[in-house]
């Protein structure tokens, strides 16, 4: 005969009579070890009893039951015996869980009170109409709690839920809460403004405006987090602000019975330049991924616009201004945060010591990639491209206080070199940029924007190779057989042999720096001399 390993699980609920001598845990372990003992013809032989005192049915959270199904999972419990159901659990969501977990493992449960058990096919059934009946109260009880809620959308009431930045909740209704309002009504009137969500946002970090915060009843603080696009765009589309309720499954907006913060005519004009700017799905970005976009302009006052191309595999974006220069996005942002964190790391000469104290408590290497992305377009008012180098212009004002980390202090006193002019800090930078992003033989890849120890290493080896072309040249006379031989273009020899017949005097300036440029410009020199 199979031997059935019967588990007996107790519970009660409060700690009320467990001091009795006789209390209700040992009665109903007693009258589980009796029956286990009447089915002994079965194979039944009592195993262990798990027992929870002063613990609800409500929880799954119960030392005692965890231990039972994990012993249950290890296979050392065929059966579980209880003197009721509601021992078990009061939750009939949790009962039906762990009617599923003891299929799982084979294992039965009886009820010994209430002729329960899953052990033979009455219980089964008995189960399964139960959970049945159980289901069908759970729907018909939802349907009367969303009736109820839709009644009283109807009538404008508020229902629930988290309130809304400008809002708080008091005796269940919505009441003004008057600075809120006036953040929201900054919002409001801002976005007309701006015109963007993007920069509508910005504008909110920038003023430490942030979402609805909230305590629960538990005391736990909740919300108050930053404002990002979605966030920004749902409360910009919400009538409550207007003093309407909207029913969500409908539709339907109806007056409703807590105050407007936003006058009608506001909100409408609100919505036409959402609707105008296509922001009305609320989860598109409109925002550049381009770091600098809107900052970069070239010597003429011309903004550098932003520009993809695609490679296999991979888009590749860049700066691109009307006058023929276009920047690889990845290079300038590069440069530019580096240029910032520099900027950090020096003595601030000459710098207030109010705002230079402020600079030195930012901690640009942990702050996350948002950011560090917000700050640097906070702190950068303009970058111009002139031949040979960047010029950074920034600002130093109360906005930077927002990124500065209380706990940090930046102890790093490098030189740099910058001008100071009024409020702004102005830096320079090398730089060489090649027009139309031409791309030869030198710089391996490195189109667009490459440094100037960069450029000059690629220069020697174009006069290297233009010597080296020279000598077989002068040796055999003939080109062609030089291309052949060293497996490059006729044009590019003959483009080296022209270099290497320039005026002496100008390879040595090119070659000591004495007279700058980059490799694109060093093949046109001698058509220019």
């Amino acid at each position: 005969m199979t031997v059935n390993r019967c588990a007996i699980y107790v519970r009660k609920s409060t700690e009320h009579g467990l001091d009795m001598e006789f209390n209700s845990l040992q009665n109903q372990e007693e009258s589980c070890k009796a029956y286990i003992a009447s089915q002994s013809f079965n194979g039944w032989q009592y195993y262990k009893t798990y027992s929870d005192a002063a613990i609800s049915g409500g929880t799954m959270e119960r030392p005692a039951l965890k231990q039972m199904l994990d012993d249950m999972a290890h296979g050392l419990v065929n059966t579980v015996v209880v003197y009721k159901v509601d021992r078990l659990s009061r939750s009939i969501l949790d009962f039906h869980n762990m009617m599923k977990y003891f299929e799982k493992y084979n294992a039965n449960f009886v009820s010994i009170t209430q002729s329960f058990d899953t052990s033979n096919s009455m219980g089964k059934l008995t189960l399964n109409m139960l959970l049945s009946f159980a289901q069908f109260e759970r729907e018909v009880s939802s349907e009367r709690v969303r009736d109820k809620i839709r009644a009283s959308k109807a009538k404008g009431i508020w229902v629930g839920g988290n309130p809304r930045l400008g809002y708080d909740i008091i005796n269940k209704k919505l009441v003004v809460n008057l600075t809120e309002s006036e953040q929201v009504k900054t919002l409001f009137e801002k976005y007309i403004e701006l015109q963007s969500v993007v920069e509508l946002v910005r504008f909110a970090r920038a003023q430490n405006i942030r979402n609805k915060q909230r305590t629960t009843k538990k005391g736990t603080i909740r919300g108050g987090a930053e404002f990002y696009q979605q966030t920004m765009h749902n409360l910009l589309r919400d009538e409550v602000y207007i003093g309407n309720m909207v029913c969500k499954s409908g539709g339907t907006s109806v007056p409703g019975e807590h105050e407007a913060i936003i006058d009608k005519d506001l909100f409408n004009r609100v919505q036409m330049v959402l609707a105008r700017n296509g922001n009305n799905k609320g989860n598109r970005y409109t925002g550049s991924p381009n770091l600098l976009t809107g900052k970069l302009f070239d010597i003429d006052g011309i903004k550098f616009t932003n520009q993809q191309t695609r490679k296999p595999g991979q888009p590749v974006k860049y700066y691109y201004a009307k006058s023929g220069f276009y920047i690889p996005s990845l290079s300038i942002d590069e440069i530019a945060m580096n240029t910032i964190s520099e900027f950090l790391n020096s003595s601030m000469r000459d710098i207030p010591p109010d705002t230079a104290l402020l600079l030195k408590r930012i901690d640009m290497q942990n702050i996350s990639y948002n950011q560090k992305r917000d700050f640097i377009k906070t702190i950068i008012t303009k970058i111009v491209y002139s031949e040979n180098k960047l010029t950074f212009y920034l600002v130093l004002n109360n906005e930077l206080k927002r990124f500065i980390s209380e706990s940090f202090i930046n102890e790093n006193a490098d030189d740099m070199a910058y001008i100071i002019n009024k409020d702004a800090v102005i830096i320079e930078r090398p730089f060489i940029l090649s027009k139309y992003n031409k791309c030869n033989e030198y710089n391996c890849g490195k189109s667009g924007a490459i440094s100037i120890s960069d450029n000059n290493h690629l220069i020697v080896r174009a006069f290297a190779r233009a010597f080296k072309y020279r000598e077989l040249y002068e040796h055999n006379g003939d080109y062609k057989s030089i291309a052949k031989t060293e497996n490059v273009s006729e044009s590019s020899v003959y483009r080296h042999l022209k270099l290497a017949y320039m005026n002496p005097h100008t390879i040595n300036d090119i070659m000591s720096g004495k007279l700058r440029c980059s490799v694109d410009k060093l093949f046109n020199l001698p058509n220019m001399l």
